[in-house]
């Protein structure tokens, strides 16, 4: 049921009580719901799209090396290939909206699962190096445009229920992310040690994302949504919609995009940066995998708390304080404080779900939702392209850590500031 949608009028009746037989034959005024059977598939289909949105990156980073022996990639085309999904994610998240005005939310999201699923099939199967980047891009198009329409399913399905939605898929995401990260190595070496097994392998689990999706292909009023008995006004409304002159949009947009930056970062150069200290490869791996495991249980609790605040600004706060000490014990004591630094980062990069919270909160209809969505992804993935880029140039003149660690702590000081005003309790409709 839609947010702005009123309940069915039942106490109306045009049959008169005092009839008996009549009292007996009336007949109840028609649901205007989804039935659970459909909540309940939609609830599976978030869930195991979100498991899958991730595995096809995590996965490749853990046998990069091997990628790039077997297809002969040179170490500047290695480099590019790592940054190809923020890339991917704001340049064909782009294409969501229309997709999803055109053949609705659910059809997209069940064609972005195949996409996932034949990119996962051909790349461990093609024998260069242009192929596998154009496979990878296949995949990355089915992941970028169920990124962008994840809070718009929820907020279509589920708008009574926000914050424990989001919480719901961003903890599979969070799942599907360690996950891949933490078995694909073992997988490769049980399935005989080549890395096209242990790539091709994550197809299976894509492909068993699309079946929730297919009894729901047909379903196309997702993104006009307007109050019952106004079905006038939708596409007017939704056409004159201008998201750019959104502040709200802007610091969502910002705040994504830095979030964004901190993430790759962590995931690029956090190992790293723990073996110069001195801590050995194998725990400097389960530093990282505490990092991302701590997204697990706080990227369900942290948006269900979200969704009930008027302004979410006092857990950006909280959330960027845990960054700004994990950085500046990075800096002090690498090794000696490891895992309590890992720790505090791992809360710190749990910005992303509040995000994906903020984004169905600051618009009140399902056309706002999937243009805010769009724009703050794909706005901020581009914003955060150059930051792993950019620390690995500070590492290489640099020497040593310092400056990159200062660049990350500084670069958590506006992901608070446009954090405050994305979280702020107004929405998009009302500045554009």
């Amino acid at each position: 049921m839609r947010d702005d949608e009123t309940p069915p009028q039942t106490a109306t009746r045009t049959l008169r009580p005092a009839d008996p037989a009549a009292t007996r034959h009336d007949v109840p005024a028609p649901r205007t719901g989804p039935s659970p059977w459909t909540l309940r598939l939609v609830a599976l289909g978030l869930v195991l799209t979100a498991v899958n949105l991730r595995p096809a990156i995590t996965s490749l980073g853990a046998l990069l090396e091997e990628v790039r022996d077997g297809l002969h990639m040179s170490g500047s085309v290695a480099g590019v290939l790592t940054s190809v999904p923020p890339l991917c994610f704001a340049v064909f998240g782009v294409m969501a909206p229309r997709l999803a005005r055109r053949f609705g939310p659910g059809a997209v999201v069940c064609a972005g699962m195949a996409a996932i699923t034949a990119g996962l099939i051909i790349r461990p199967l093609v024998g260069g190096t242009a192929g596998f980047l154009a496979a990878s891009a296949l995949a990355l198009m089915g992941i970028a445009v169920s990124n962008v329409l994840m809070p718009v399913i929820v907020k279509r399905w589920f708008p009574d229920r926000i914050g424990s939605m989001t919480g719901l898929y961003s903890m599979a995401l969070a799942l599907g992310t360690s996950l891949a990260a933490a078995v694909t190595v073992p997988l490769t070496d049980a399935m005989g040690g080549g890395w096209k097994a242990g790539l091709g392998i994550w197809a299976v689990l894509a492909a068993a994302a699309i079946l929730p999706w297919l009894p729901l292909v047909r379903d196309r009023a997702t993104t006009h949504d307007t109050p019952a008995g106004d079905r006038t006004g939708a596409r007017p409304q939704a056409a004159a919609l201008r998201i750019t002159r959104s502040r709200t949009a802007w610091a969502l947009a910002c705040f994504f995009g830095l979030q964004a930056t901190a993430a790759y970062i962590t995931m690029g150069w956090m190992p790293q940066i723990f073996r110069d200290a001195g801590v050995s490869a194998g725990t400097a791996g389960v530093l990282l995998a505490l990092i991302m495991a701590m997204g697990v249980p706080l990227a369900f609790v942290i948006p269900r708390v979200a969704g009930r605040m008027r302004h979410q600004g006092p857990i950006v706060v909280l959330l960027g304080a845990c960054g700004l000490t994990g950085y500046a014990g990075l800096y002090l004591a690498p090794a000696g404080g490891a895992w309590v630094w890992a720790l505090l980062l791992g809360i710190s990069n749990c910005a992303f779900p509040l995000a994906l919270t903020m984004i169905g909160m600051r618009a009140r209809s399902g056309a706002g939702v999937v243009r805010l969505s769009a724009f703050a992804q794909s706005t901020g993935y581009l914003i955060s392209i150059p930051g792993p880029l950019l620390v690995g140039v500070l590492y290489q003149h640099s020497g040593g850590w310092g400056l990159p660690i200062a660049l990350m702590a500084a670069l958590m000081v506006p992901q608070m500031v446009m954090g405050v005003l994305a979280g702020r309790d107004r929405t998009i409709e009302d500045e554009c």
